[in-house]
């Protein structure tokens, strides 16, 4: 999928005038109804590229909105700008117009991700030997590259060939190994709980642990975490990798979310009596058990 040429343009340059000549712009971008969110969503789903330019074109100063939530963290407003554009990019493409809610609702939490993994995947570079962080920006800029060439996501074989690596070699260096995440993948850093752990009862018995995160165990996982606070429930997806490539430590929330490693272990341990209580993971773990 390309890049929208504003986000092109403007977003990716550094100069505060062009930021500001940016945010004009996306200011003066008329408003659209739900009754043409719902068309141009139909016309999305046949791969009208006008119909999805227009949905997040009419969407971009929302954008500009959560992203300064991050400001003054590991990226400057721009880049999280455009991160988060990138996010309201994937939503205009998988936003159903049949459940009868505004688009924005719908992508607000796309363009949250984006923009946070963003930032959680800074906070890992930083981290890392300067030889790694060298490698992983330019495997980085060849994939935006050949993302931009192709109008899709390269493969490692391409990313390897135009940097002239070997394909294992782009492969380690991002740890890019295609995993489905399951419900009994450890989180954290320094932990060996699972999802299926915080929800276990011992009263019942085992749960099958290979069970794979498919489409209806997360709904129901994401029934349940709906009872907890958005700062409650993003520590939880981001410790779980739940909508994120990877599951991320506590340093690396901290650093997305401007807090302390204590207190995102303080935070995800609320979060997590929360989700043991019986009443708010019923479902899900009669979902578990089956």
């Amino acid at each position: 999928m390309r890049q929208l040429k504003i986000t092109q343009s403007i977003t990716n340059r550094r100069e505060s005038h062009t930021l500001e000549k940016y945010f004009t712009e996306v200011s003066g971008v008329p408003m659209i109804t739900p009754e043409e969110e719902v068309r141009l969503a139909k016309e999305i789903k046949k791969d009208n590229q006008d119909a999805l330019d227009k949905l997040v074109r009419a969407n971009l100063r929302f954008v500009v909105s959560v992203a300064k939530q991050y400001q003054n963290r590991s990226l400057p407003l721009n880049d999280l700008i455009n991160e988060g554009n990138l996010g309201l990019i994937k939503a205009a493409k998988k936003f159903d117009e049949t459940k009868g809610f505004k688009f924005i609702s719908y992508a607000v939490w796309w363009i949250r991700q984006s923009i946070m993994q963003a930032l959680a995947e800074q906070s890992r570079i930083v981290r890392l030997p300067m030889n790694k962080s060298g490698a992983i920006n330019q495997i980085r800029r060849a994939y935006a590259e050949l993302e931009q060439k192709y109008e899709r996501e390269p493969t490692e074989e391409e990313i390897a060939e135009n940097l002239d690596m070997k394909t294992t070699e782009v492969r380690s260096t991002l740890g890019a190994e295609v995993k489905q995440m399951s419900m009994d993948a450890p989180f954290g850093e320094d932990d060996s709980g699972s999802l299926l752990d915080v929800l276990e009862n011992n009263s019942e018995g085992p749960t099958d642990n290979g069970l794979v995160f498919n489409h209806s165990l997360k709904i129901e996982t994401m029934r349940a975490l709906s009872t907890l606070t958005p700062r409650e429930r993003d520590v939880v997806l981001m410790s779980f990798g739940i909508g994120f490539d990877n599951p991320y430590t506590l340093e690396e929330i901290g650093d997305v979310m401007g807090l302390t490693r204590e207190r995102v272990r303080q935070i995800r341990e609320k979060a997590l009596q929360k989700l043991r209580e019986p009443g708010k993971n019923r479902r899900l773990k009669e979902f578990c058990a089956n």
